[in-house]
């Protein structure tokens, strides 16, 4: 089961890489914010129809939540904006090792600090080591 669902994280990836593509030229065309949004747009309408049809209609109220969760739309917009500016400036290899380093990095910190409610993971030498590699990554794909 584990190794399913690192497989569709993964094809999840993938498609982040993707849509770095299609941001880069679209936000040249049509200016950056605009990209953004249409982004956006198009997640909320799809999410909304995956809702209608598969949500438990007995959930808990959306406005019943802590605020501060709230944050993630932040972070996915600055994200998205991001992608959309500097893909085409570097490339989407370069970019995704980027937000790669970016991510493993603050997750192994939230692991191992227990935040945001997450279960704590102690930082260990396996994952210092493979904080190494994508560094290093990161560097070797700069020089190319």
């Amino acid at each position: 089961m584990q190794f399913l669902l690192i497989l569709i994280v993964i094809i999840g990836g993938m498609g982040l890489s993707v849509e770095a593509g299609l941001l880069g030229p679209l936000g040249e065309q049509v200016g950056h914010l605009w990209a953004t949004l249409s982004i956006f747009g198009v997640g909320a309408a799809l999410t909304f129809l995956l809702m209608l049809f598969f949500s438990p209609r007995n959930s808990p109220s959306f406005f019943e939540q802590p605020s501060w969760q709230l944050l993630g739309g932040l972070l996915g917009a600055g994200y998205v904006v991001i992608l959309t500016v500097v893909t085409p400036a570097i490339g989407i290899a370069m970019t995704m090792i980027g937000i790669l380093a970016g991510q493993i990095g603050k997750s192994v910190i939230i692991d191992h600090y227990g935040l945001l409610g997450t279960e704590r993971r102690k930082v260990d030498s396996h994952r210092l080591i493979a904080m190494g590699f994508i560094v290093l990554a990161l560097i070797l794909i700069a020089q190319g």
